[in-house]
C-alpha cells in the first residue's frame, strides 16, 4: 500500500518484537541511502494480529492480496506487482522469502491444480465482507475457544514489556462501559474507576481525559492520589 504493507508470517519462536525492529530498521536504512535523506521512517509500532492457522489463516492470506483491489488501486490482484499474489498464482517466480507451499497445499496435492484453484479462491472474494469484524480486541482472530484460550494467557502475562499494550489488555471493558452515567455523576466512584483504568485496565491518562472531557493534569493528579 502508499503508506503500511501486510505481511503474514509464522513465528516459531516468540521474538516478532526483534524481527520487526531488524526488518523497519534494514528497510529505512537501505530507503534513506537510496534517496538521500536521514531519520525516521516509518511511524509508531507495527499492528499485530494473532491468527488461528487451521480456521482463518486461508481467509487472511485472501484479504492481503485483495487489500489493493478494496481500495481501489487497482482493479485485480494481478496489477499489484508488490503482492504475494503473483508468484502464489504460479503466474511468476516465488522470491526466496516467500513460502507458498502451505496455501496452495489447501487446494490440491498436484501443483497446476492449486495453483487454479486458488486463482479463483481470491476471484470470489472480491466485493465480499471481509474478515476484520470477527477480530477480537483488536488482537485476535480465530474460533472462540482458540480467543478465550489465549485471552487468560495475555492476562497472566500482562507485565511482559515485549508484548503489545493493545494485546496485553485485549478483553478489557471500553471506557464508555467503564464510565456509565453512574459513575461519572458521583466522584467517588469517578475517580475510583479513573485509578483502575489506568492501573488494571492499560487505558493511558491522555486515552481517559479525552473520553471525559477533563484535563490530562486533573487525570494525573487523581491517579497519583493514593500514591
Amino acid at each position: 500500500m502508499t503508506n503500511h504493507y501486510h505481511l503474514l508470517i509464522e513465528t516459531p519462536d516468540g521474538n516478532l518484537a526483534l524481527g520487526m525492529r531488524q526488518l523497519n530498521g534494514v528497510y529505512t536504512q537501505l530507503f534513506n541511502k537510496r534517496h538521500g535523506r536521514i531519520g525516521h521512517l516509518l511511524q509508531g509500532r507495527y499492528k499485530a494480529i494473532l491468527i488461528q492457522k487451521d480456521s482463518h489463516l486461508l481467509e487472511v492470506c485472501r484479504y492481503v492480496v485483495l487489500n489493493p483491489v478494496r481500495a481501489k488501486m487497482v482493479e485485480r490482484p494481478d496489477d499489484w506487482k508488490w503482492s504475494s499474489y503473483l508468484a502464489t498464482a504460479g503466474k511468476e517466480k516465488s522470491h526466496p522469502s516467500l513460502t507458498t507451499d502451505w496455501v496452495l497445499g489447501q487446494f490440491s496435492g498436484k501443483r497446476g491444480k492449486a495453483e487454479q484453484e486458488y486463482r479463483k479462491f481470491i476471484q470470489w472474494g472480491i466485493g465480499k465482507p471481509t474478515i476484520w469484524t470477527e477480530v477480537r480486541g483488536q488482537t485476535l482472530l480465530g474460533e472462540e475457544s482458540f480467543v478465550d484460550q489465549l485471552v487468560d494467557h495475555l492476562k497472566k502475562h500482562k507485565d511482559i514489556p515485549e508484548i503489545p499494550r493493545s494485546q496485553r489488555y485485549t478483553d478489557r471493558p471500553s471506557l464508555e462501559k467503564l464510565f456509565n452515567e453512574k459513575i461519572v455523576g458521583n466522584k467517588t466512584k469517578r475517580n475510583k474507576t479513573i485509578r483502575e483504568s489506568v492501573e488494571k485496565h492499560g487505558y493511558r491518562q491522555r486515552e481517559v481525559a479525552d473520553h471525559l472531557g477533563m484535563y490530562f493534569t486533573s487525570i494525573s493528579r487523581i491517579v497519583n492520589a493514593k500514591k
